[in-house]
């Protein structure tokens, strides 16, 4: 018969000098719950108090804006006991808030489209085709990102009187563009990165010149960033208010911003804060309507280049 020999056991620890490893106890799943818990308190606390700090004044404005001067300062947490809508019906009339209106309409519009014109071209170029001086103009684009305009504005003015666009719409306009290039460009020249070269090959195959390609294939795709630069833009050239208050002193030219200044500064001792709050109101409306229809482009063109 076989006889299966039991292993003798292992001497101790004294004995032998073998060494006992001490492994850390895993943390427990309820643990981490507990602990990813935690976190999602903090950071929906955090955001919930950023977002009533800054829905609070644009509620706040709103409801000013239909009160009497009285009640803004009797009672200014209050409802208005009423609708003042002769408080917009004076800023829009009286204050020439019509035509600061049609001017700034005017001057972003014309921006606008000027801005993403020629900065989708320029990204593209930087973007897809290589040639000596390519990474030189791409970072000539980013240094001017960190150009601060106070520095240019004296130069600046005497460059513009010189070209006759002194107190011009479209001098502002040419301005307005030449200040948003910098990061038009930096954006979309990252996004065209992002696009797949198969389908501008294919058009090339097909016999696409490269101007056909880009405006009929790939400024399309490009949609979602040009949304977003584009609101980005909106945002900046709406609200600017150094570069028409330095390029800009014609009373019958003047934009949205430098209404609201003249408008509070017209009043002396008067005082007519509910006109005052009413123009501002105006002001705030067409970019609060823009970011809520584009909130959704808004995003994707931000989460594009890191998704694909």
């Amino acid at each position: 018969m076989k006889t299966t020999e039991t292993p003798a056991p292992l001497p101790a620890e004294s004995g032998a000098g073998v060494s006992k490893v001490d492994v850390p106890p895993a943390a427990s799943p309820s643990g981490r719950k507990r602990e990813g818990n935690v976190l999602n308190v903090f950071s929906h606390g955090i955001l919930v108090i950023w977002a009533i700090m800054v829905v609070l004044p644009l509620v706040w404005a709103v409801m000013t804006s239909f009160k009497d001067d009285s009640s803004i300062f009797g009672s200014p947490w209050s409802l208005p006991d009423r609708l003042h809508f002769d408080n917009w019906a004076r800023a829009w009339t009286d204050a020439n808030m019509s035509d600061y209106f049609l001017n700034t309409v005017l001057v972003v519009g014309g921006s606008l489209i000027g801005t993403l014109v020629l900065g989708s071209m320029a990204a593209y170029v930087l973007a897809r085709f290589d040639f000596p001086g390519n990474r030189f103009i791409y970072y000539l684009f980013v240094g001017g990102m960190s150009f601060p305009i106070m520095l240019a504005l004296v130069p600046l003015f005497y460059v513009v009187n010189n070209m006759g666009l002194l107190n011009t719409i479209h001098g502002l306009i040419l301005v307005y563009i030449a200040y948003s290039l910098p990061f038009t460009v930096f954006f979309l020249t990252a996004f065209f990165r992002t696009l797949p070269t198969s389908v501008a090959e294919a058009a090339f195959v097909d016999g696409a010149s490269h101007s056909r390609t880009f405006f009929q294939i790939m400024l399309p795709m490009a949609k979602p960033g040009l949304i977003s630069v584009g609101i980005f833009n909106f945002l900046g050239q709406w609200n600017q208010y150094m570069l028409p208050t330095v390029l800009n002193t014609d009373p019958d030219k003047k934009v949205l911003t430098q209404g609201l200044v003249q408008l509070a500064a017209s009043q002396g001792y008067k005082g007519d804060w509910s006109g005052l709050f009413a123009g501002l109101v105006m002001a705030m409306l067409p970019v609060l309507a823009a970011y809520i229809v584009f909130q959704r482009q808004v995003v994707q063109g931000l989460t594009a280049g890191a998704l694909k």
